[in-house]
């Protein structure tokens, strides 16, 4: 499979840089930002792919003046330079992958505990944080859609907007059911506990008003925005949930600052999931997409999380394991998601 063909992506920017010079190019502000956004990923990609070319220039250079001077004292650092071009191709093999309609989206990711109290909402905020440092490592921004916290320790649930060059792409790897193992800090008796918590995730779509949604077929209710405490706790029901009752989806948005914003975004997920559904309506795999998980528990995980008795993270789908938890709590997950993704080329 040709995953990345650089003649094409170069006329592919011409066609697009015209298409920016014509005069209306502006008159529909919507269709323009999605012009340059693509503009801006295939320029991405030939700049990287450029870089690599260059980094493997210089190393060729580096290793010639060794072999003519026969000088050999720098070769710690010719070293380096083939361990940067070995994670920079790595990192551009990942890319090059990323090339479904909405691998290039921003990414909307959901994290809901499970049954088990204190101990599965302490494993929700965990994800959330090892995934808010993944996209803080790839440059990401993350935005705080909504979030239900708890008084003594975690969260039930958390919706993020991850903005950034193929966020979709990369987060799509996490749906699923995610299953934490150690000896919990809330028991007393230091006993070894069982957690779990879902991860949904679907693309951020700039346009979503080809789908039709009957005003009878949704339940919207209005809640007060959770705050950082204090005067910053909204005192009037701007928060919005919407559920889609023909397929269950739940949506909801506390982050604008009126009920009107709220509901103009939890509008767009639920299109968003809504259109995600019925593409996979088409290839048979409605439960997965649909994000309900109708049993978050034992046997339905894709991968496993253990600190107690030994160290180790398990993806079931692709057997990668890693040993350093840590490492990967601080959000090091390429190893996973590099994995599922080639996994997934055919």
């Amino acid at each position: 499979m040709n995953l990345f063909n650089l003649s094409e992506l170069k006329e592919k920017v011409k066609e697009l840089n015209k298409l920016q010079m014509e005069p209306d190019f502006w008159n529909d502000g919507q269709k323009a930002q999605k012009i340059i956004r693509e503009s801006n990923h295939y320029n991405s990609k030939i700049e990287k792919y450029n870089k690599i070319m260059k980094l493997i220039e210089s190393a060729e250079d580096y290793l010639t003046l060794m072999e003519i001077e026969e000088d050999y004292s720098a070769y710690d650092e010719f070293k380096n330079q083939l361990n940067e071009i070995e994670k920079e191709a790595n990192e551009f093999k990942l890319e090059t992958i990323l090339n479904g309609e909405y691998d290039g989206n921003d990414a909307v990711l959901s994290i809901h505990a499970g049954a088990g109290g204190t101990e599965a909402q302490d494993w929700a905020d965990m994800l959330l944080r090892m995934y808010t440092r993944y996209a803080e490592r790839k440059g990401f921004s993350v935005e705080v859609l909504d979030m239900l916290k708890e008084d003594e320790a975690g969260i039930k649930s958390a919706t993020l907007l991850i903005k950034g060059d193929n966020a979709y792409g990369y987060f799509k790897s996490e749906k699923g059911v995610h299953r934490l193992v150690r000896i919990s800090p809330f028991d007393a008796n230091k006993r070894r506990h069982t957690s779990f918590s879902s991860v949904d995730v679907f693309p951020q779509l700039d346009e979503v008003n080809d789908i039709d949604i009957k005003a009878e077929d949704l339940k919207i209710d209005t809640y007060r925005s959770s705050g950082a405490g204090g005067q910053h706790v909204n005192t009037t029901d701007s928060a919005v949930r919407i559920t889609h009752i023909p397929t269950g989806i739940v949506v909801q948005c506390q982050n604008e600052r009126s009920q009107i914003q709220n509901r103009e975004t939890a509008m767009n997920m639920l299109k968003a999931k809504l259109i995600a559904l019925a593409e996979e309506e088409q290839k048979e795999k409605i439960d997965d997409l649909q994000g309900n998980y109708s049993q978050i528990a034992w046997g339905s995980q894709i991968r496993s999380y253990v600190f107690q008795p030994y160290t180790m993270v398990k993806d079931h789908r692709t057997s990668t394991e890693v040993g350093d938890i840590n490492r990967v709590m601080d959000g090091d997950l390429d190893d996973f998601i590099y994995s599922y993704l080639q996994s997934k080329v055919k």
